[in-house]
């Protein structure tokens, strides 16, 4: 990878196409178009730390639920910005390059 090409992998961002959290099967939330891959990602990470955080004390408090359903709800979230983030690095570079021509 040279210079370029890593430049332009920082100007990637997502592209809004992952839903996640449904009601009555229909999608409650879905990422945002137009956050940084490197934003997204981190905020990612940051939502599975607190979840494997939350998991680690429901492990040992039985008494509530609320631990897990904070923890399902985090790696949610997580799960669709990381499939968000690879549907754009899917797409490849080329495809981005060629609609900005046209």
């Amino acid at each position: 990878m040279n210079k370029t090409d890593s430049f332009a992998i920082s100007e990637l961002k997502t592209i809004g196409l992952t839903p996640f959290i449904y009601c009555s099967n229909q999608a409650l939330f879905q990422v945002n178009r137009n956050v940084p891959l490197v934003d997204a990602l981190s905020m990612a990470s940051d939502f599975l730390f607190l979840a494997k955080d939350l998991t680690r004390e429901a492990a040992f408090n039985r008494d509530t639920d609320r631990h897990i359903w904070a923890a399902h709800y985090l790696t949610a979230m997580s799960k669709a910005l990381v499939d968000d983030v690879t549907k754009v690095l899917e797409r490849g570079p080329d495809r981005e390059s060629k609609k900005a021509k046209q």
